[in-house]
């Protein structure tokens, strides 16, 4: 939002999935510093609106519906169309994963270092690659001995440590800082792609009653829920090594819970 601030932008303009939490997010700044907001997002549009679609709804969003494959020519376009209507508008990429974006997980671990917390591992969803490359370049930047571990949502292993190293060293030039991440540094686990994004699934459907049960705490059925279900998997296998200490850092999402598409199948 700042850097929407600078460059005078008076649309925020995003996409994502049918319930993407990113895109709800962009709403809900949008409409606390007074933008216009437009996502575009991929998927088949329902006949409600419920969980984070109702909140972008109250945010007061518009919507562009597009098919995923179409997503990024279409959000170009809009793009276009508002800048030649005058809308002033500021685009983010999908999840927020540029620079810009992802260096605020290199300060969300920062300040984790900074309140003492020490793990061996820190566990979390990744897709488009924002949070793990910002994580990972904290871990080169402050020197932080745990390892970071990205399960993914919806992309194989190889795309992703791809992704997270040109991302991660592409904060490293924009915050001009000697630090160079290498594909040996990006630890990523495709193994638990069910079938297909955003489709809910045994793994997630456990992980969400038990977090809730045992921990009081929401998961959701599209990022959280899936990496918290291959966690508890790969702690059942003896992936970690034996007294390792395991942080799943939670990115958010509980609206989806609510979502027609989701609801029912947790009841």
């Amino acid at each position: 939002m700042a850097s929407a601030q600078e460059q005078g932008a008076k649309t925020l303009l995003t996409a994502g999935a049918v319930q993407s939490n990113h895109c709800r997010q962009t709403a809900a700044v949008a409409a606390r510093f007074g933008c216009e907001c437009i996502l575009v997002l991929s998927g088949e549009k329902p006949p409600d609106h419920s969980g984070n679609l109702l909140l972008d709804r109250l945010f007061g969003a518009e919507f562009v519906w597009t098919e995923r494959s179409r997503r990024d020519v279409i959000l170009d376009e809009t793009f276009n169309k508002a800048r030649k209507a005058g809308r002033l508008p500021y685009l983010i990429p999908y999840g927020g994963s540029n620079p810009v974006g992802a260096f605020a997980y290199t300060i969300a671990l920062e300040e984790l270092i900074q309140q003492g917390i020490k793990t061996d591992w820190i566990v979390f969803p990744t897709s488009s690659g924002g949070t793990q490359a910002g994580l990972v370049f904290g871990t080169r930047l402050f020197n932080f001995n745990g390892k970071v571990l990205g399960i993914s949502v919806d992309e194989r292993e190889e795309v992703l440590r791809e992704r997270v190293v040109d991302l991660a060293n592409a904060i490293a030039d924009q915050v001009e800082e000697n630090v160079k991440v290498e594909k040996s540094d990006v630890l990523v686990n495709s193994d638990y792609l069910g079938h297909g994004y955003g489709v809910m699934g045994e793994t997630e459907r456990e992980a969400i009653h038990l977090f809730a049960r045992y921990e009081g705490l929401l998961l959701d059925p599209v990022y959280t829920g899936r990496a918290a279900g291959g966690m508890i998997d790969l702690i059942r296998k003896g992936f970690f090594g034996k007294g390792d200490t395991i942080l799943f850092w939670h990115t958010g999402g509980t609206p989806a819970l609510f979502a027609d598409a989701y609801r029912n199948e947790l009841a």
